[in-house]
């Protein structure tokens, strides 16, 4: 029987965009998310401030799929802010895309400066 962090590493594996390129979602602005993605609490959000950026970001990046990761997310924000946000998100979603994407993984910290 898989482990759960397998069975979680195959499912965001499944939701990521062939390349980053491929992100070419908003860079500014208000941006509300469908009820399949931010189903619980705030789904509107500000591109423009900082916190409401990372809050999308990792709204998006836990619960969308392909289709909203590339609506969504923005190939320029998500590499600025991969260094804050990757300790925002669980381990598998980070391990996925830091796999998949180096430009993401020269971007991180070494593991003993990361939050869970």
């Amino acid at each position: 029987m898989p482990r759960a962090a397998e069975v979680l590493r195959a499912r965001y594996t499944d939701r990521l965009p062939a390349r980053l390129a491929d992100l070419t979602g908003p860079s500014h602005g208000a941006v509300d998310l469908p009820l399949h993605v931010a189903w619980s609490g705030l789904r509107s959000f500000d591109l423009d401030r900082p916190r409401s950026r990372l809050s999308l970001y990792r709204t998006v990046l836990t619960e969308g799929q392909r289709r909203d990761l590339v609506t969504f997310l923005n190939r320029d924000l998500l590499i600025n802010q991969w260094p804050v946000l990757r300790t925002l998100i669980s381990r598998p979603i980070r391990d996925v895309w830091e796999a998949a994407f180096s430009e993401l993984m020269s971007l991180a910290a070494p593991e003993s400066e990361t939050a869970e």
